[in-house]
């Protein structure tokens, strides 16, 4: 049986919220959905750049606050993981160049799909880096670790070592199953950009799922 504490059954609800919302604009008013709502730098595009540097800012707080008497590997993994996540929150606002009106370098207007500084956008040898990597790739490593890594966590033990050892959040079931909903949801909306708000739960939950992961007892303080 699924059980929920009371965080997140706040942050669900809130997903549910954003979801009917969504389907709500992109149903009756496909422009302002896609030129507004879920348009550069906007609503979703600015929440989903915060809840990645919250998942960051989480990692850090344990790193440092937690990280006393822990191994070395821990310590990489939770760095890796602010790191990571860092890093997601400044593509998404392209490192802030629109915000503080920075002009993009000569080489991202001439290899760069948007003109802007940012890595996922970029364009190598007349494909998007974005689409082979920042989608097929995490769509792969997503599958993995949300359906496979739990499975194995439950069955095998040295599955569990090297997750425990490296501080990899193990995902719950009912955050797996809130990510097949959201892509459900998403895959519904009939705008372009319904995937702006996609990556807007995906921060959402795997900030649920740092906070809450079903291997919590690692980042307990030794």
């Amino acid at each position: 049986m699924m059980s929920f504490n009371k965080t997140e059954k706040l942050g669900y609800a809130f997903l549910v919220v954003i979801f009917i919302y969504s389907l709500y604009i992109g149903f009756t008013n496909p422009d302002y959905f896609n030129n507004t709502f879920a348009a550069e730098d906007n609503t979703v595009e600015s929440a989903t750049a915060f809840m990645l540097l919250c998942i960051s800012l989480l990692c850090l707080y344990r790193f440092f606050a937690q990280g006393k008497g822990k191994s070395a590997t821990w310590k990489l993994g939770v760095f890796m993981f602010a790191l990571l996540f860092f890093f997601g929150a400044g593509e998404e606002i392209s490192w802030g160049q629109r915000i503080f009106g920075i002009e993009s370098s000569e080489y991202f207007v001439q290899n760069n799909a948007q003109k802007e500084t940012n890595l996922h956008n970029l364009v190598v040898g007349g494909k998007k880096i974005n689409k082979i990597i920042f989608s097929q790739l995490l769509m792969l490593t997503m599958v993995v670790y949300l359906l496979l890594v739990p499975i194995l966590y439950r069955k095998k033990q040295w599955v569990k070592r090297l997750m425990d050892r490296f501080a990899v959040p193990v995902v719950k079931w009912h955050q797996t199953i809130a990510f097949i909903a959201s892509t459900i949801i998403v895959a519904i909306i009939p705008p372009d950009r319904k995937w702006e708000v996609y990556e807007f739960a995906f921060g959402v939950i795997f900030f649920l799922i740092f906070l809450y992961p079903l291997n919590l007892h690692i980042f307990s303080r030794d």
